[in-house]
This record gives C-alpha cells, sequence and structure tokens, in this order.
C-alpha cells in the first residue's frame, strides 16, 4: 500500500496459560495502514484485536515479527517515543484535575510554554464541541463529554496515528450513534490515521474507510465495509458481519442444493464451484405477493414468529428441511405480514444474483 503510516510484518504474540500452554493473541499478521485512513479491527471477544492495538502502541511487546510507524521501525521502542496516541475504553482521565489541565498535560511535561499551550487546549477543546469548559472537573461531565476531552488529551500532541480501544462502548446507544459520526468527522478534518476497536459491526460499518476482521488472532478479510458486508471471505465474516442465512451444499447448474433438499437459485457463474456455502442477508427477502416473477427466485417457509421492528418485520421461518431463515419484511408489507401470522406460511422471494457464493475451502467449521 502506498503512502502507509503503519506496516505490521509477521506479527506473532502468545500469552502463558493459568493451567499451563499459551494461548495465540496474534498468528502472523501481516497489515498496512494508509495515511488519513479509518481502520476498524473488528471481531469477537478474544479475537486478538485488543493485542493487535496495543501491540502498535508499544504496551504489548511481540514475540516475533516487526512494526513499523511512518517508515520507521518502531518494534523496540517504548509506548513514550511512537509517535501515537491511545483513547481508551474508560478515558483514563485524573479526576482531580480540571478538563484544560488533563488536556494539557503532554504539554506541560514537554515543556511548551504557558501562552501556545494554552492556545492549543482552547483549539482542541473547541475542536471536539467543548469549548469554555476548561475549568471542569471530569465528574462535572457526561459520559459523551468524558469523551470528547479524553480525544482532545490524545490529538493536541499532533500525532502521527490515533488508536482508539473501544472509547464508546459505555455510552447509551444514541449518543453512541451521535459519537460515531462525531469521530468520522474529526479524523477527517484531522487528517489522522485512526485504529478503532470495537466488537460492534454497526459501528465498524458505520464509521470506517476499511474493516479488519479478526479470529483467532488472524485477519478473516480486510476490506471496504459494503465489501466485508456484500462479499465476506467465508463463514466465519459473514456471521459476525450482520445477520446471515447460510445454505450449504451442492452446485447443480444454477443451484445450490442442500443436504436436506433446501434449493438457492443462483446467478453467478459456478463451472468452477462444487461445494459452496450460499449466503442471503434477511433484508434481501420479501414476502412474494400474487404472481410469480421469471427474474425473481421463492422459497416456501413455516412461520415461527414475527417481531415487529418499527421500521418492518422480523419473519423467523422454517424450511420444508427444517432450516431456520430470518427475513427482514418492510413495514410496506404489512397485509401480507397479517397473512403469514394467520395462515404461519409465507412464500418469500429474493434476486439470485443477491446470492454470495462461500466456496466451502472458504468456510470456517
Amino acid at each position: 500500500m502506498a503512502e502507509s503510516i503503519v506496516r505490521l510484518e509477521k506479527a506473532r504474540k502468545a500469552f502463558p496459560l493459568p493451567e499451563g500452554g499459551t494461548v495465540t493473541a496474534l498468528d502472523g499478521i501481516e497489515l498496512e495502514v494508509a495515511r488519513n485512513e479509518f481502520l476498524t479491527l473488528l471481531g469477537p471477544s478474544g479475537c486478538g484485536k485488543t493485542t493487535l492495538l496495543h501491540a502498535i502502541s508499544g504496551f504489548v511487546e511481540l514475540d516475533a515479527g516487526r512494526i513499523f510507524v511512518d517508515g520507521d521501525d518502531v518494534t523496540e521502542r517504548p509506548p513514550h517515543k511512537r509517535p501515537v496516541n491511545t483513547v481508551f475504553q474508560n478515558y483514563a482521565l485524573f479526576p482531580h484535575m480540571t478538563v484544560g489541565s488533563n488536556v494539557g498535560y503532554a504539554l506541560d511535561i514537554s515543556g511548551t510554554p504557558r501562552m501556545e499551550r494554552d492556545s492549543r487546549v482552547g483549539e482542541a477543546l473547541e475542536m471536539v464541541g467543548l469549548g469554555g469548559l476548561q475549568n471542569r472537573l471530569p465528574r462535572q461531565l457526561s459520559g459523551g463529554q468524558q469523551q470528547r476531552v479524553a480525544l482532545a488529551r490524545a490529538i493536541i500532541a499532533r500525532p502521527k496515528l490515533l488508536l482508539l480501544d473501544e472509547p464508546l462502548s459505555a455510552l447509551d446507544r444514541k449518543l453512541r450513534q451521535a459519537m460515531q459520526i462525531e469521530l468520522k468527522t474529526l479524523q477527517a478534518e484531522l487528517g489522522i490515521s485512526f485504529i478503532f476497536v470495537t466488537h460492534d459491526q454497526e459501528e465498524a460499518l458505520t464509521m470506517s474507510n476499511r474493516v479488519a476482521v479478526l479470529d483467532g488472532g488472524a485477519i478473516q478479510q480486510i476490506d471496504t465495509p459494503r465489501a466485508v458486508y456484500n462479499n465476506p471471505a467465508n463463514e466465519f465474516v459473514a456471521s459476525f458481519i450482520g445477520a446471515s442465512n447460510l445454505f450449504r451444499g451442492a452446485v447443480k447448474g444454477n443451484t445450490v442444493v442442500t443436504a436436506g433438499g433446501d434449493v438457492i437459485q443462483v446467478s453467478v457463474d459456478t463451472t468452477s464451484m462444487n461445494q459452496v456455502t450460499a449466503l442471503l442477508r434477511p433484508e434481501q427477502y420479501a414476502i412474494a405477493n400474487g404472481e410469480r416473477d421469471a427474474s425473481a427466485a421463492y422459497m416456501d417457509v413455516t412461520v415461527r414468529q414475527i417481531v415487529f421492528t418499527g421500521a418492518g418485520y422480523e419473519l423467523h421461518g422454517e424450511t420444508a428441511s427444517g432450516h431456520t431463515v430470518v427475513a427482514t419484511i418492510a413495514a410496506a408489507q404489512q397485509t401480507q405480514v397479517a397473512n403469514a401470522e394467520t395462515s404461519r406460511r409465507a412464500t418469500l422471494s429474493y434476486d439470485p444474483a443477491a446470492v454470495h457464493l462461500i466456496p466451502a475451502s472458504g468456510g470456517k467449521p
């Protein structure tokens, strides 16, 4: 990748277990992060995302491999000598110090002249929407405001790279969604590369230029949010990113036939495929309405439950083979939903072109 700000080469890290042996947190990670990129590390607990972030910051020492920041090998450098700053999940503010003192702490330590220090503190607080709050203590702020203070403190030193370790996880849903947009806007204005750790798929898809999905200490896929969602590399990514309907089966012409006899219509070239997993996202379904369209495909299900979500309905059903299907039905189809609730039967339609096929070798048991 041209103009990378971060590059990891074969990064490995294992931790000892209390009962003996080790667990591998990073298994030969190869990664490049571009300048002014917002990259999110996404995965379940224990996948290695936080270890990877802390390795870049210097809080975790690698067992093997190299880390480069802005072209310099920083593998052996301690955290305070790396051109990066970290925003932690708990914000780590000094409770006895004012907002201004918290934000300006790094400048005080470096001996920045008072006038310049005060100017930069004010500028950083204005940038995060906290102008005029310099004299407040952290306990006098809301969770969202404390998060902004932590951001201001991190950016005031003008690092080349900002690392964020699940900084929004303690916020309520509404504030978290607002802060997602604010963070993305701030990142673009600052022109600083962000590496953001989360286990929340919505955060990753909303904020990122690219998403790296990790599991078992390895990057399963790294791509744009849209590509990761629409074209997952394997079953783990398909299952972890959003809701999914997965049908394992054999390719037969322009169909995938499962062991239970379910048939999924596809429109991609399947000549080089044999065993695959067909992916249909819930929102790719609709309830068939009257006459059948020759360009569409259909699936009959027994309705087990229908849940009203506000924006629409979530239909849970089973195919004749007992395969569970989840479909997101638009509110405009409330008449069809009512009929399905009464009859406990529904015919779901989908576009064969929307089906994504994952080769069997790309699946994760």
